[in-house]
Order: structure tokens, then sequence, then C-alpha cells
């Protein structure tokens, strides 16, 4: 089941999966949206009878700014997006999962939740909020044979990193390359996050492979943060 806001990139992506001989639905949803998200959890259920799985990973990455110049709209949108979207898809599906007596809840933070990350306020305190959220809600529903974990994933490579590395740029003085350098050469391994690399890490979380992990914060941030 495809949830998101543009309904070209869902239709791309549920090719592919037709491709390779999966099946797939897609549902447009603002997920800030209380009553979207209810319909994205009756067109679930009308399409495949159960959900087994719910991975919150919408997100935005908020203006890149010193928090006395951040504009208040853009601070509530990032909240918005990024806190209320998890808690109102949770919303939407965990009394499925309760009815069933199991089921995996994989959210995506970011690294940044349990660091600073310099002109990037309304992020860190949206990404840090989901750590509460990911622990009580695994110690709320785990008596029912359900699991909450969250991936934490640090400077993952693509268009909104280079977005981001853009914003820090301007705001640091330096040059895109230079910030990008800069991870790099604070991560262990000496590179930069790939997008396969995070996805590896929900599987993991959804599958009877962790079957004993909840309430974890996993980091998938190339050694930049280990703890």
């Amino acid at each position: 089941m495809l949830a998101g806001r543009s309904e070209g990139e869902l239709a791309a992506v549920a090719a592919e999966i037709a491709a390779g001989g999966g099946e797939a639905c897609v549902a447009r949803t603002d997920v800030t949206d209380a009553d979207s998200t209810r319909s994205l959890a009756v067109r679930a259920l009308d399409a495949f009878g159960q959900v087994d799985v719910l991975v919150a990973n919408s997100g935005v990455a908020g203006p890149t700014a010193p928090l006395w110049e951040v504009a208040v709209e853009d601070w509530e949108q990032t909240q918005a997006v990024n806190v209320r979207g998890v808690f109102l898809s949770c919303r939407a599906l965990v009394p499925h999962m309760l009815d069933r007596g199991s089921g995996s809840i994989v959210v995506v933070g970011s690294m940044s939740g349990k660091r600073p990350l310099v002109h990037r306020s309304p992020y860190t305190t949206s990404k840090m909020a989901l750590v509460g959220l990911v622990r009580t809600l695994a110690a709320e529903v785990g008596p029912y044979g359900l699991r909450v974990n969250l991936v934490s994933p640090g400077p993952v490579d693509g268009p909104r990193l280079d977005a981001v590395l853009a914003g820090q740029a301007r705001q640091g003085g330096r040059t895109v390359e230079e910030r990008r350098a800069e991870y790099v050469e604070e991560s262990p391994l000496r590179r930069i996050v790939q997008p396969d690399d995070v996805a590896d890490a929900i599987v993991f979380l959804a599958g009877a492979g962790s079957a004993a992990v909840t309430g974890e914060d996993l980091n998938v941030s190339v050694g930049i943060t280990m703890h």
C-alpha cells in the first residue's frame, strides 16, 4: 500500500512493484489530515484485508535558519508533517493491529533527533519528538503483540540532502562540496548513507528476524552517531 502526496511518484513506484511481480495499491494521502489517514486505513484494509506493517516515512526537511529567524508557519508545518503525521498514521492503523494481536510499526526519524544540527531547530525538534513517541507507543502496544521501532538515518544521498547541504552552505559561508566532505570525514566508514541502507534496516525491523526488538532507535548513520 503506497501513500503520499505526489501521485506521479506513487504511480512510478507502483509500476516498479508490478514489474517485479508484486501488487501495489496507491492512495494519495496527506498525513497531517486525520480524515485522510483514516481513509488510507480503510483503503488498505479493503485492498488487502489486513495490515502487517506500517512504515511512517513521511517527512519534510524544514527551513534552514537560526531559530530566531524561522517563520512560525515553517516551524508549524515541520512539526505537522514530521510528528503529527506519524501520530495520525499510527492512530488510524493501530486499532486494527490490536484486534489482530500482531504488527510492526517502523518510524523513520533522523540521527538529528539525538544531536544538535545548527540552523535546523524545527527539524531536530520534530525528530527528537519521535524518540519519545516510539518508546511510549511500544510500551503501550507491546502487551498486545505489536512492536514499534525507530530508524534514525544519517545524511542520506539524494535530492533532499543536496537541498539541505545548499542551505547549510549558504548559512555557513561554505560550498556544498565542503559541507558534504565534512559529513564524509565525520563518518568512520568515510561515506554518505545510501537509500538502500535505510530500506534494509526498515525491512529488518518489519520482519520476523527482529521479533524480540521493540522501542529501539536504530542508527543508520555510517557511524556519525553511535548512541
